[in-house]
């Protein structure tokens, strides 16, 4: 796949950002929709017709790594930071909505970056990335929080505090950290249909690439009979959806199927760069 066409390029702007949550027992699934970098979207999409919806917007920035989708797709946990919306809620928060919207049915206040997000455990279960600072606001969501924390090595308090606990419980499996571009990148495998392995290369550091923050993931396929890896630096999201393969590049996303020599039959979802900022209302 290329990555920017012309017409972006000569703009001199990024495409969007695309990160993708998927449900664990349902098709559902929520599509984190970032740029400009202060505004985010956050869009519905059935697999099962691949069929998309814009839910809501914020004027801010949603840390979705610090995010997850419940397993039967209803709620979405998130940590965001935006304009503070009453003295008593400061301008960090997490919250738990209707996926996929933003409006909060449990709001924890905060007021600085560190920690945050949470992960479900269930449908009915969820647990918190949380530091000293959170204050909760109100909740009516009828989940139940576990104060355990749900894995058996700790990654910080940032990002990967919730994202490599959430990658591994999702089927990836954590081959090693190790240093590189003057970070850490942490390598995670998945294995998909027939001879082929998914790679994700998640990177922390300072040498950010253009229109990236200081996390961001990079892809291999690699071909288990032979041996050889195929590199997608540009994919910033991939996974797979039964048979199929499924990846965010250049503001797209993109699926096709595994044949011998790689991704074929391939076939762009959605295009989420030309949306812009909308006022939506929660329809609750």
């Amino acid at each position: 796949m290329s990555s920017l066409d012309s017409s972006t390029r000569n703009l001199g702007r990024f495409p969007a950002r695309i990160h993708v949550l998927l449900a664990r027992d349902t098709p559902d699934a929520v599509v984190i929709r970032r740029g400009p970098a202060r505004q985010v979207a956050i869009v519905g999409w059935d697999r099962s017709t691949d069929q998309f919806r814009v839910g809501q917007w914020l004027r801010g920035r949603i840390y979705e790594r610090r995010c997850d989708l419940s397993p039967d797709g209803k709620h979405l946990i998130y940590f965001a930071m935006g304009t503070p919306r009453a003295p008593q809620t400061k301008a960090t928060w997490t919250a738990i909505s209707r996926a996929p919207y933003l409006k909060a049915r449990a709001f924890w206040s905060k007021g600085d970056a560190w920690a945050g997000g949470g992960m479900f455990l269930s449908s009915e279960t969820y647990w918190l990335n949380r530091s000293c600072t959170e204050t909760l606001e109100w909740d009516d969501t009828g989940l139940t929080q576990q104060a355990e924390y749900p894995w058996h090595e700790g990654y910080g308090g940032e990002c990967p505090g919730v994202y490599y606990i959430r990658l591994q419980r999702d089927g990836w499996a954590l081959k090693h950290s190790a240093p590189g571009r003057g970070g850490t990148v942490s390598t995670f495998d998945k294995p998909l249909k027939g001879h082929w392995t998914l790679r994700k290369m998640a990177f922390a550091t300072t040498q950010t690439k253009p229109g990236t923050g200081c996390y961001f993931d990079e892809h291999q396929l690699v071909n288990t009979r032979t041996g050889a890896v195929e590199n997608y630096e540009e994919w910033e999201w991939a996974d797979h959806d039964g048979d199929r393969l499924m990846w965010a590049e250049a503001g797209c996303l993109y699926a096709g199927r595994l044949s011998d020599g790689g991704p074929a039959e391939v076939r762009m979802l959605y295009d989420f760069t030309p949306l812009t900022f909308e006022n939506l209302t929660a329809p609750y």
